[in-house]
């Protein structure tokens, strides 16, 4: 006979579960099998004030380890979850290998960066450029996956359709202009640069031009895309 009720109430760290002492035991070798699956309830596992069982793990993931254990076959990590990390780390504890595998595949798809700059010219024109000058980093690409990718650097200002995060857009930018960062964490992403294309974009240096813009600078206006992909 189990010590536990069919349907076991829980303190996850702070967050109250309700679940079934089915779905607690339906991994096995799993730590909650280990801790709910005796006879009696283990000596070192607390009880909070309203009686329910103390885990003190993080108690917003511990949703993703139910919906795992409900069932297994199925379950899919969300598209875009910037809490891998987090989530590996209480799957490690709970010891739930199927989940830790899971989490170790990342979902394909194709992200597109383009920027337009220019150069910055000294006094002697060609023979002194100072450094190369970037006025925007754009992000194209699924909304989720995009997300994931940059997280807090990913400016949305200009994207009127929020919605869901399975659309796409082309109306992304980064809060910075350092390409090479954008190209870091695509790597570290998992993804891979496929394809690049670059064209100049100044028109007649006789045209006006905007205040404060150098005639030099404006002629060599150049658009670049860069593709990455992630199988």
């Amino acid at each position: 006979m189990s010590a536990f009720p069919e349907v076991v109430e829980l303190n996850v760290g702070g967050t109250a579960y309700a679940v079934s002492l089915k779905t607690l035991l339906a991994e096995e070798g799993s730590w909650l099998q280990d801790t709910f699956g005796g006879g009696s309830p283990p000596p070192d596992l607390p009880v909070d004030a309203r009686g329910h069982y103390f885990i003190d793990r993080d108690g917003g993931l511990f949703r993703h380890v139910l919906d795992y254990l409900r069932d297994p076959a199925r379950y899919a990590v969300p598209i875009g979850f910037l809490e891998r990390d987090r989530l590996r780390r209480e799957a490690e504890h709970y010891r739930l290998p199927g989940l830790i595998e899971l989490l170790g595949k990342q979902a394909p798809g194709c992200i597109t960066v383009g920027y337009r700059g220019s150069f910055q010219f000294g006094r002697d024109g060609l023979a002194d450029v100072k450094f190369r000058k970037i006025t925007r980093l754009l992000v194209h690409g699924r909304v989720a996956l995009c997300r994931e990718v940059f997280g807090d650097t990913l400016n949305e200002s200009r994207d009127p359709d929020h919605g869901g995060s399975d659309r796409y857009t082309a109306r992304f930018f980064l809060k910075h202009v350092f390409i090479e960062q954008a190209f870091d964490m695509l790597q570290e992403q998992g993804f891979r640069l496929v394809a690049s294309c670059g064209s100049g974009t100044a028109g007649s240096v006789s045209e006006n031009l905007k205040p404060g813009v150098d005639t030099e600078e404006n002629r060599w206006n150049h658009y670049n895309e860069f593709v990455f992909v992630r199988d």
